[in-house]
């Protein structure tokens, strides 16, 4: 994994530098990108004073070199961004079983549902490594405007899952409400604590009956 250091103090861009102490004037700065495991001491590099109008040949590297250790003594965890790696997986919302069950939920809802049952589907969405299913589904309704409401519960650790295009739990029976599976597969615990992989397909479905028989399409 690779970490990009930023440093904002005094204006102060440090960058790697190979050839020595001195930048050419028509030469952009650029952030320096190096394993996470590299020694900070070892790194060679250039500060590059923004703010100030004294010009870099005019400092001295012990100067430069004192700037540079207080700098790299104030480096926080927050200054630290990891590049997540970053994969495809499928993610569908559902309501089909619906479809066949209109007469269990309110009339002022039918337009509620697609006339597919299909709220969204995307089968080439990134995600990132270390996301959750409820990470993944929390993202994507923000970015695609689609209603979502959960709660958080801690005794299981994990959001639960109301209402999506604002279809809740209880709307078309006792036993109905939102659940998911992966590849096939209802996991038994909180969709907080599932970390999805590359590939997996995760589908959010709107139960009628709470029976996972219903809901093999």
């Amino acid at each position: 994994m690779k970490i990009k250091l930023l440093l904002g103090a005094m204006g102060l861009l440090i960058i790697a530098w190979g050839v020595g102490i001195n930048k050419p004037a028509d030469v952009e700065p650029t952030i320096v990108t190096t394993s996470e495991t590299a020694d900070l001491e070892n790194v060679e590099v250039v500060v590059v004073e923004n703010i100030l109008e004294t010009e870099l040949e005019n400092v001295s590297e012990t100067e430069l070199e004192n700037v540079l250790e207080t700098e790299l003594a104030t480096i926080s965890e927050n200054d630290i961004i990891y590049d997540a790696e970053t994969f495809n997986v499928s993610l569908i919302i559902t309501c089909e079983t619906l479809l066949n069950n209109l007469d269990k939920l309110d009339p002022a809802k039918h337009t509620l549902v697609p006339e597919d049952g299909i709220i969204y589907a995307n089968y080439e969405l990134e995600a990132n490594a270390g996301e959750s299913v409820f990470d993944i589904l929390l993202r994507t309704t923000r970015e695609n405007k689609i209603h979502m409401e959960f709660v958080d519960t801690p005794m299981y650790n994990s959001a639960y899952i109301e209402g999506i295009n604002n279809l809740y739990e209880f709307d078309a029976g006792n036993m109905s409400g939102w659940t998911y599976r992966v590849n096939e597969w209802f996991p038994n615990y909180g969709c907080s604590k599932y970390e999805v992989q590359e590939g997996d397909i995760i589908e959010w479905i709107y139960t009628c009956e709470g029976s996972q028989y219903e809901m093999s399409f």
